[in-house]
C-alpha cells in the first residue's frame, strides 16, 4: 500500500513545478534543442573550404587545375586574387581558409616537360580545418599529377615519359600554426567561453538574488538613480571578467605555449565590447527571471546554443546552412574570430572590422534593450 504522506509530498511538488510553467518549459526545450545541435552541429566533416585563386598563368592548363579543385566536394572557389597581397588579405580576415597560387609560366612548363609547381597556403588557425585541407590539397595535387603524367604518355610514348620529370608538384604551406596544435586554437576562444558563462549567470543570478531577498526594494527607494544601479551592479563583473581575460591569457602563453602574435590592449578593448553583450544578456535573464534557480536555467539556455553555434568545438563550414545563417545570431561567433585573429593570426582592426561592427550593434541591441526592461521592471 502507497505511503499516503509520500503521495502528498509526491502531489505538492508536482503542484509547485506545474505553478512555474516557464521552468517547466525550458526543461523540455532544452533537450530538444541539445538533441538537435548535437545531431547536426556536432560534426567534423568539413566540405567546401572557401579557396582564393591567384592565377598568374591564366592558361588552359593553369583553368584545368583550377577545375579539378572547383569539382571535389573539399572546396569552393570563393575568390579570384588579383596578387599575393590580396590572398594574404583574404585569409587574415577568413573570408578565405586557403588560397591557390598558380606561378606564370605553369603552362608552358607543363608542355616543356618539366616540373611545373604551385603553392597552397592554408589557413591553420583552425586544426579540423586545416588538415581536411591539408589532406584533401595533396591528394587533388596528386590525382591531377597522375592524370598529367598519362597525357605524356600517350603523347611522348613509355620511354620518354619514364624519363621525365613528375609533371605537378603542390607546395602546401599553413600558416599560423603550422604543427595544426589544437591548444592554439582551443585556448585563446576560452576566454569568449568564460566570458561569456561568467557574466551572463553571475549577472542573471545576483540580479534576481536581490528580488528574491527583498532587498531590491530597498535600493529603490534610495535615491538612487535606476542606472546608478544598473552600472554599480554590472562594473564588478566588468572587472571579473577583464581579470579572467588576462588569466586565461597568460596560463596559454606559459602552460600550452600559445603564441600571442597581435595585440594585447586591442584584445582587451575588443573584450570590453563583447562584455557589454554578455552582460546585457545576463541583465536581461533577471528582468523574465523570477527566482535564481529560473534564471541559472535560462541562462543555460542562452549558452549551450551559442557553444555548439559559435566554432567554439565544431567548425561552422561543417555545420548545416540553416545552422550557419543562425550563428549570426549569435555574439560569440563574431568574438572568437576576433580573439582568435589576434592571437594567433596577428591581425588588427584593419581585417577584424566587420566583427567589430557586428559586435557593436549586438551590444547596443541587447544591453540598451535590458537596460529599457530592466528600469520598467523597477517602477
Amino acid at each position: 500500500m502507497l505511503n499516503p504522506r509520500l503521495l502528498s509530498v509526491v502531489r505538492k511538488e508536482f503542484i509547485q513545478i506545474v505553478r512555474d510553467p516557464r521552468t517547466l518549459a525550458l526543461t523540455f526545450a532544452m533537450p530538444i534543442i541539445q538533441l538537435f545541435l548535437l545531431g547536426f552541429a556536432a560534426t567534423s566533416d568539413v566540405r567546401q573550404v572557401p579557396l582564393a585563386v591567384w592565377d598568374q598563368d591564366r592558361s588552359a592548363a593553369s583553368r584545368s587545375l583550377v577545375d579539378a579543385y572547383r569539382a571535389a566536394d573539399y572546396f569552393q572557389v570563393a575568390y579570384e586574387a588579383d596578387n599575393e597581397a590580396q590572398v594574404r588579405r583574404l585569409v587574415d580576415r577568413g573570408d578565405a581558409r586557403a588560397g591557390l597560387v598558380i606561378p606564370p609560366d605553369y603552362g608552358r612548363r607543363l608542355l616543356d616537360g618539366q616540373t611545373a609547381t604551385v603553392a597552397f597556403v592554408i589557413d591553420g588557425s583552425d586544426p579540423t580545418v586545416a588538415g581536411t585541407a591539408l589532406a584533401a590539397a595533396t591528394l587533388i595535387g596528386q590525382a591531377k599529377g597522375a592524370q598529367l603524367s598519362l597525357e605524356r604518355l600517350a603523347r611522348r610514348g613509355a620511354a620518354v615519359a619514364g624519363m621525365a620529370r613528375p609533371p605537378l608538384e603542390v607546395r602546401t604551406r599553413v600558416w599560423f600554426n603550422p604543427d595544426l596544435v589544437s591548444a592554439y586554437y582551443m585556448v585563446p576562444a576560452l576566454i569568449g567561453l568564460i566570458l561569456q558563462f561568467l557574466t551572463v549567470i553571475l549577472t542573471a543570478t545576483a540580479i534576481v538574488r536581490e528580488r528574491e531577498r527583498g532587498t531590491i526594494e530597498q535600493l529603490i527607494v534610495t535615491p538612487i538613480r535606476s542606472w546608478e544601479l544598473v552600472v554599480g551592479k554590472l562594473t564588478p563583473y566588468v572587472v571579473i571578467g577583464f581579470m579572467d581575460t588576462v588569466l586565461i591569457l597568460f596560463a596559454g602563453m606559459l602552460i600550452f605555449g600559445v603564441p600571442v602574435n597581435g595585440s594585447i590592449p586591442l584584445l582587451l578593448v575588443l573584450s570590453g565590447l563583447f562584455l557589454v553583450t554578455t552582460l546585457g544578456l545576463g541583465l536581461f535573464i533577471s528582468t523574465i527571471a523570477s527566482t535564481q534557480q529560473e534564471a541559472m536555467i535560462t541562462a543555460l539556455f542562452f549558452n549551450l546554443p551559442a557553444i555548439f553555434l559559435s566554432g567554439f568545438f565544431f567548425p561552422l563550414a561543417a555545420m548545416p546552412t540553416i545552422l550557419q545563417w543562425l550563428s549570426y545570431l549569435i555574439p560569440l561567433r563574431w568574438f572568437l574570430i576576433i580573439v582568435r585573429g589576434i592571437v594567433l593570426k596577428g591581425v588588427g582592426m584593419e581585417a577584424l572590422w566587420p566583427q567589430v561592427a557586428a559586435l557593436a550593434v549586438f551590444a547596443v541591441l541587447i544591453m540598451g534593450g535590458a537596460a529599457l526592461r530592466f528600469h520598467k521592471r523597477l517602477d
